[in-house]
C-alpha cells in the first residue's frame, strides 16, 4: 500500500511541477525560474510536513503521499542540474552560478521557513 500512496503523490507532484513549467514558459531568458520556483516552493512543503510530522499531527501514510510522493514528484534535482551545466556550458557561468547560489540559499530557508511555520 505504501508504494500505492508514493506513486499517487509523485503523479501529482509531477503534473503540479508541469504546470509551474508552463507558467513561466512565458519568460523565456536563459534563467530556469520554473525550476527554481518547483524545489523552493517543494522545500517549503516538506518543511511544514517534516515539522507536522515531528509533532505527530501528520500520519505515516500522509508523510509518504505528500513528502516521499508530492514533494518528489515536484522538485526536480536533475532538471536543476541539467539547466546549470547547460547554461554554464552555453557561456552563461555567471547565470549558472546564480542559480546554484539561489537554489542552496532560497531552498534550505524554505525548508527551514516551512519546519518554522509548522511550529
Amino acid at each position: 500500500m505504501n508504494w500505492l500512496l508514493v506513486f499517487v503523490g509523485g503523479g501529482f507532484g509531477s503534473v503540479a511541477r508541469y504546470a509551474i513549467s508552463l507558467i513561466f514558459k512565458h519568460l523565456g531568458g536563459i534563467f530556469p525560474m520554473a525550476t527554481l520556483v518547483s524545489n523552493v516552493l517543494a522545500c517549503v512543503i516538506i518543511g511544514v510536513l517534516t515539522g507536522l510530522s515531528l509533532r505527530g499531527i501528520l500520519a505515516d501514510n500522509h508523510r509518504l503521499l505528500l513528502a516521499t510522493g508530492f514533494c518528489g514528484g515536484f522538485s526536480t534535482f536533475s532538471t536543476f542540474s541539467n539547466e546549470t551545466i547547460n547554461m554554464y556550458q552555453n557561456g552563461n557561468a555567471w547565470a549558472a552560478f546564480l542559480n546554484i547560489a539561489l537554489s542552496f540559499i532560497l531552498c534550505l530557508a524554505g525548508t527551514f521557513w516551512g519546519l518554522k511555520m509548522s511550529f
